[in-house]
């Protein structure tokens, strides 16, 4: 089965024009929109969004956060200051929200994403 569209199955993917529409993305582009995501998935999971605790989950939080600290530390120099700046910012809100969250809080240096940012205090 051909994995570009044809005529006999013109709704399969066409992985060649991904791949032509991913090359012409920049490196920069593609860490801070990953970061983005993350962020944005770790606050539904905190329950930050409208809904509220509808789809409150800290275990899944907790794997977002950390991660979303894993990216940006890895990062950081790849994509310079004036982008690494803002996602740290909300990297620490998120750390601090999960903390406030937690009904027992970690140990300072022991939160998500603490093993890369050092202990987060309010």
């Amino acid at each position: 089965m051909s994995e570009t569209p044809t005529t006999e199955n013109p709704d399969a993917p066409d992985f060649d024009a991904m791949a032509r529409d991913i090359a012409e993305v920049p490196a920069v582009e593609v860490i801070v929109t990953v970061a983005v995501n993350l962020m944005s998935a770790a606050a539904v999971k905190l329950g930050l969004t409208e809904e509220g605790d509808v789809h409150k989950d800290l275990d899944e939080a907790r794997k977002l956060v950390h991660a979303l600290a894993g990216l940006l530390d890895a990062g950081a120099t790849e994509i310079s200051s004036f982008h690494a700046a803002p996602l740290r910012d909300g990297l620490k809100s998120l750390q601090l929200a999960f903390r406030e969250a937690s009904l027992v809080p970690d140990e300072p240096g022991q939160g998500p994403g603490e093993k890369y940012t050092g202990p987060v205090f309010g």
